[in-house]
């Protein structure tokens, strides 16, 4: 017959937290599933548009508070497959606040819908399209660190 060892925590009979019931590795920080997290690429000069998991997205601004998506569709489709368009309506009113997210799968094809709409006029308004999310130039992001009192 073999002894088994019963650690203190079992005999408790209820768990202590998260790291209990988790792999925790040496240093006391969440190794997760198999340890290896994904990555996204980085551009070889650390500025420029932020590829988001899905793809890049542009901000379009200065729409008309009457457009729809389906306008906005019709107006980015003409330059690659539009994913995504995410357009915030203003409860009480119901119109359009103004702004859309429009996602596209590749860089070219978002690229290339900034270079042509940008300025251009959807409902007598002028569109300013840009990167939804961009990197600043190398060495100008900011620390999450806290700095210590002096």
């Amino acid at each position: 017959m073999q002894d088994v060892v019963v650690s203190e925590r079992e005999q408790r009979g209820r768990g202590r937290g998260i790291g209990a019931a988790m792999d925790v590795d040496e240093e006391g920080r969440y190794a997760g599933r198999g340890g290896v997290f994904e990555r996204l690429g980085t551009d070889k000069d650390g500025s420029g548009p932020q590829k988001s998991v899905e793809g890049y997205i542009l901000i379009a601004s200065n729409l008309h508070e009457e457009c729809t998506e389906e306008d906005i569709y019709d107006k980015f489709s003409e330059f690659g497959q539009v994913k995504n368009i995410h357009l915030n309506l203003d409860r009480r009113t119901g119109f359009t606040k103004g702004y859309a997210l429009v996602e596209y799968q590749h860089f070219k094809e978002a690229q290339s819908a900034i270079e042509a709409l940008n300025g251009a006029e959807l409902h007598d308004r002028l569109l300013e399209v840009s990167w939804a999310f961009s990197r600043g130039p190398v060495g100008t992001r900011l620390s999450t660190r806290r700095r210590s009192e002096k």
